[in-house]
């Protein structure tokens, strides 16, 4: 029988029961939808990777349908229009002239097509927790199909046990019928807008005015912050829980409905007057694009100490064009480099998160140029000659410009060679600058505040930023610096255009591989002098050795560290010096995965927790080839262990390949060392994208544990998954899925949103 005939049955019978029970109330999308979307759609329908671009965080991405047309296309010669919710079009009307369809409408005697998806699912559920049919395809690997309504009948003969919820526990009997009575009535949308409180209302009104305040110098620092937030999730002292904020442009002043100006990237030509305002974030707040930053009265007054307490003057506003976002050092020339470093400083996670973590949703297009884990460290402003010495910054400015303006597919490699080659003109000028300042020492480190001590993950083609030093001490390290760190931002926030084409993907990533380098030169230089070419052979083995001799500048070996370290282990010396001289700033204490002694759990946690971790301490920082179970696991494993008293923690068990070097774009597969990966597990969640999820009772971690040593094969692990796992067929399955979100909120609200399930893997 055709689905179409089976969704019109369905709802008749809806009807008349509904009739025969008296009149339903009215359904409102805010009150009765949206949460049944949060619940059950949003995990896979979010930001720029969700399927067929259908957005069900709100009622303006429901209204808008879906489209064809994919987001992440890496062979695409021209770049695509882009479509932003709520900043490329606005209404039904307008994205269907962009490409979308409704999946809400009716189809003459057809339902309409989320009802006939929805149907679907509802008429295949999965066996409980049992693994899913092998035809059925997940994660990045799934093609993108995305039928039209008069495409439906075609899809579900083909696809019979893929309608919606996808591959996952479905709706509960009373959520499907909500919807398809919903959708049924015409899919009626009442949603309003997020609107500030009076609070506020006033601390909107305070920001707006200071970067909306006249004068050349006044206009200049607006724009250089309005760049350097335009991501940020801005939440205000004493503000309502859930209410975020993000700056935009507008045509119209403060006081005025915002008027968004909505060019590609932010320092784009806006072609009029620009006014700086603050936009009430809409939607469910999702983890993955969730990037946060504080206003305050005291922020408000550390951005007029840095920016304007001196006596520095700008005689000219610089324009707009491919110049000025190649080099915004000579853009921004005029602003104190000093200021500008300090305020990155001051908030460096952010910054990082920005271009590691990053709101592209998708991020193997630059997360294979860095290593699975690293540490990351600061200059100090006082130790940076691009602050301190105006010879060297104006020697320098010239060569710090960054590719991927000109997108010409013809010209990739020509300008590849030329930023390389400038790159490189930049690390043979830094070197001999540094070869003349004094030799590094402690106080070269920045150690401002806990943004000082950095720690980054990647998970295959996402990555995470977190305080603190977590995890075994890594194979590699990066040391920021202002011009470093400045080019990394707008190399992989600003300037990147997740809808360009080959062209500028390409130079994009080619040149994040340079910026790794840096960082990993700016690092060496701390350890001893003639030791530095052995740390490059280890970093760069087989092909990175061609690598190095064809686009990096080499490394000074020479000249002295001021840092006594131990000759035999320099970098682990190194570590231990650090988390001695900055424990106080180390917000992530690690004694799991670096247990010296006895015990390796945290303090003062409730001791069945302490039992647990202890147990959990053997899995961590021990390499594959003695622990074989590391060959199963995924990239981001999360496991959720509850004490006999209700308590609970979560736990995350990362996997940490290992790779010869991560020096080219292409060939990944033929540098990984899969013999060497690890395991990194430390309390919190640690990934926007949960691949699995343990449940594990305190009293049973011991008893995992020893399962999980004892595995040998895929039949091994199986049992392991069939006792504690938690399949995306799990009856409870949302129950624990969204308790992620819900543990955040406990430990941390700020940080706290709906997780990801697009890589929740097929265990």
């Amino acid at each position: 029988m055709p689905y179409r005939f089976v969704v019109a049955s369905t709802l008749l019978l809806l009807s008349s029961l509904c009739m025969a029970q008296g009149p339903a109330p009215a359904i409102s999308y805010t009150r009765d939808i949206q949460p049944i979307f949060t619940e059950k759609c949003v995990a896979c329908h979010a930001c720029y990777d969700s399927a067929c671009q259908l957005n069900l965080g709100s009622g303006e991405g429901a209204g808008r349908g879906a489209s064809k047309i994919p987001v992440y296309d890496g062979e695409r010669s021209k770049a695509q229009a882009p479509t932003r919710l709520f900043y490329d079009a606005s209404g039904k009307a307008a994205w269907q002239r962009q490409g979308f369809y409704s999946v809400l409408d009716a189809q003459g005697s057809q339902a309409a097509l989320m009802a006939r998806m929805l149907e679907l699912g509802h008429r295949t559920p999965l066996q409980p927790n049992a693994k899913l049919p092998s035809e059925i395809v997940l994660g990045l690997s799934r093609e993108n199909m995305c039928p039209q309504p008069a495409e439906f009948d075609a899809y579900a003969g083909a696809h019979p046990k893929e309608g919606m919820p996808l591959a996952v526990t479905g709706l509960t009997d009373q959520q499907y019928q909500t919807l398809q009575r919903w959708l049924a009535s015409g899919a009626p949308i009442d949603e309003q807008g997020l609107a500030p409180s009076a609070r506020e209302s006033l601390q909107v009104a305070q920001w707006e005015n200071l970067l909306n305040a006249p004068g050349a110098r006044e206009s200049l620092v607006a724009r250089w912050l309005y760049e350097h937030w335009f991501l940020a999730h801005i939440y205000f002292e004493g503000g309502e829980p859930g209410h975020f904020f993000q700056w935009v442009r507008s045509r119209t002043p403060s006081g005025q409905p915002i008027d968004l100006i909505n060019t590609r990237r932010p320092n784009d030509d806006p072609g009029t007057q620009v006014y700086y305002r603050l936009w009430p974030v809409q939607g469910v707040i999702v983890h993955k694009t969730h990037i946060t930053y504080p206003l305050s009265a005291a922020k408000m007054a550390r951005v007029k100490t840095l920016f304007y307490s001196g006596d520095w003057q700008v005689t000219a506003l610089p324009g707009y064009g491919p110049a000025r976002r190649a080099n915004p050092f000579e853009t921004f020339e005029a602003i104190p480099a000093k200021a500008r470093y300090q305020f990155m400083l001051d908030n460096a996670e952010y910054f990082v998160r920005t271009f590691i973590r990053g709101p592209v949703c998708r991020g193997q297009i630059a997360t294979d140029v860095i290593r699975d884990n690293f540490w990351a460290l600061f200059q100090a402003p006082e130790h940076d000659l691009y602050v301190t010495d105006p010879v060297y910054r104006g020697q320098a400015t010239p060569l710090l410009a960054m590719p991927g303006q000109n997108d010409d597919v013809g010209s990739v490699l020509s300008l590849w060679l030329a930023y390389r080659d400038k790159r490189n003109e930049y690390e043979a000028l830094r070197r001999d600058f540094y070869a003349h300042a004094p030799a590094p020492s402690w106080s070269s480190l920045w150690a401002g505040n806990d943004n000082a001590l950095l720690s980054i993950f990647r998970h295959f083609d996402s990555a995470s930023v977190t305080k603190g030093l977590i995890g075994e001490v890594p194979q590699t390290m990066w040391l920021f610096d202002y011009p470093l760190l400045e080019r990394t931002y707008y190399q992989l926030a600003v300037n990147f255009d997740v809808f360009g084409n080959v062209s500028h993907q390409a130079q994009t990533r080619l040149y994040f591989d340079l910026i790794r380098n840096g960082a990993e030169q700016n690092f060496l230089r701390l350890m001893p002098a003639g030791s530095r070419e052995d740390f490059l052979d280890d970093w760069y083995q087989n092909s990175g050795k061609f690598k190095m001799w064809l686009d990096y500048e080499s490394i000074d070996d020479d000249k002295r560290s001021a840092l006594k370290l131990d000759p035999q282990g320099p970098k682990k010396d190194f570590v231990n010096q650090l988390l001695t001289r900055y424990g106080e700033l180390n917000a992530k204490p690690d004694p799991i995965n670096r247990c010296n002694g006895a015990y390796c759990s945290r303090p003062n946690i409730d001791p069945a927790l302490q039992d647990a971790e202890q147990a959990l301490s053997r899995l961590a920082s021990r390499p594959a080839a003695g622990l074989k179970v590391i060959e199963q696991l995924p990239e981001a494993t999360l496991l959720r262990v509850q004490t006999a008293s209700g308590k609970r923690e979560f736990y995350s068990m990362l996997r940490n390949r290992a790779h010869s070097n991560v020096a080219f774009m292409l060939g990944e597969s033929l540098r990984y060392q899969p013999g060497l990966d690890t395991l990194t597990i430390f309390p919190g969640i640690l990934s926007s994208y949960p691949n699995f999820i343990f449940n594990v009772p305190a009293d049973q971690v011991p008893a995992f544990v020893e399962a999980m040593q004892a595995v040998r094969d895929g039949a091994s692990f199986d049992r392991v998954v069939e006792r504690w796992g938690i399949r995306r067929s799990h009856p409870q399955f949302w129950q624990y899925f969204h308790d992620q979100t819900r543990y955040l909120q406990e430990v941390d609200p700020l940080e706290a949103g709906v997780m990801d399930m697009n890589r929740y893997e097929n265990l």
